[in-house]
């Protein structure tokens, strides 16, 4: 015969599994990905002691300014996540937490991982000379680009590439500087056809350019919500959507005319 627990001792015993399982899970790593800001680089200028753009075939300009492409820093696929770092980061506006299969395939290892994001890479930068020649009437046969930053991988640099290229050949097509003279900051993917697409971690890399020196961003339209975010208020946020874009903004800003915002 079953004998009737007292309230406060079936309270301690119904709370004893709970507590077992709080424990399994603190102790247990977790299927996400902590994103912080990362590195920016100007491509302008050089990236450990290399130049970042190189080219030949053509007249090149020394340009004033940068244009600083951003990066997130995010632990590994196969990174042990603990639930303490899952809080903290809830709670931190420099930090994200990401499903893990929404950042890595599912099934990679680290090294499959890096490399595909050099492989990525690699496009972006082929994508990246095919739209800044394209734009500016230049023969990809006679004009020869050279893309170089080491130990960055992932194709959300395109955008940047692009616009170094056309200020390294053309500036702002009167003789000055596509940045004015600016630290300019930015992501976003290009296609060859000069289309730019998103790239996600909008918010973290606003930070990151703003910590390194960066007065504007520009932002692939779809994200600049992302931007808003969490962007400081000194940093200036410029849509954009393509390649003509981007350097029509950069143009009128120098200008003093009328810049879209998000």
């Amino acid at each position: 015969m079953l004998s009737r627990l007292s309230r406060p001792r079936a309270l301690i015993l119904s709370a004893v599994p709970l507590v077992a399982l709080f424990g399994v899970v603190g102790f247990a790593p977790l299927p996400y990905v902590i994103a912080q800001p990362g590195d920016t680089a100007n491509v302008l200028g050089t990236h450990k002691g290399t130049p970042v753009i190189s080219i030949s075939g053509a007249p090149v300009r020394t340009p004033e300014g940068a244009l600083r492409m951003t990066t997130i820093l995010a632990t590994g696929p196969a990174a042990d996540i603990r639930v303490g770092e899952v809080v903290d980061g809830w709670f931190r506006t420099d930090r994200s937490v990401l499903p893990r299969d929404s950042v890595y395939p599912s099934g990679k290892s680290t090294g499959e991982v890096a490399e595909r994001n050099l492989q990525d890479m690699t496009e972006s930068q082929h994508d990246a000379t095919l739209a800044a020649l394209a734009y500016l009437d230049e023969d990809p046969a006679k004009v020869k680009v050279t893309l170089r930053l080491a130990d960055i991988g992932g194709p959300s640099a395109g955008l940047l590439f692009s616009l170094g290229i056309v200020d390294k050949l053309d500036g702002n097509g009167e003789g000055g500087d596509l940045t004015g003279g600016r630290s300019i900051a930015g992501t976003g993917t290009i296609s060859p056809t000069g289309k730019v697409g998103q790239v996600g971690g909008v918010s973290l890399k606003t930070q990151a350019a703003a910590r390194d020196g960066a007065t504007v961003f520009l932002v692939p339209e779809g994200e600049c919500s992302d931007a808003l975010a969490e962007a400081p208020k000194e940093l200036r946020l410029i849509p954009v959507t393509s390649l003509q874009g981007a350097v029509d903004s950069l143009r009128a800003l120098d200008a003093g005319g009328k810049v879209p915002s998000c």
